[in-house]
């Protein structure tokens, strides 16, 4: 998989199970090794192990695809989107 079709699998996922745009990038980062993915703050880009995709199956990623929107949305919504919110937890059960 490349980093396009990355980019478009998080936009389809996004739609799908958030209901909204994904507007920022999504990509694999090599340099990601104790993590599955990150939400970065400042940029609102989503980098992904590629790791999940060599090491593990495709449900595996698209969980983590799902666990890094959960961030991304509950941020740009200017909610809580920390690992111990109660949003956080509401919405990751949810998707």
């Amino acid at each position: 998989m490349t980093d396009l079709e990355l980019q478009q699998l998080v936009a389809t996922i996004s739609m799908h199970d958030f209901h909204r745009p994904f507007q920022h990038r999504a990509y694999f980062n090599a340099r990601l090794r104790t993590t599955g993915g990150r939400y970065q703050l400042a940029s609102h880009d989503i980098d992904i192990n590629p790791k999940m995709l060599t090491d593990f199956d495709e449900a595996t990623l698209i969980g983590v695809i799902k666990h890094e929107l959960c961030h991304y949305h509950l941020h740009l919504l200017g909610m809580d989107y920390h690992h111990r919110s109660k949003e956080f937890k509401a919405l990751l059960t949810q998707v």
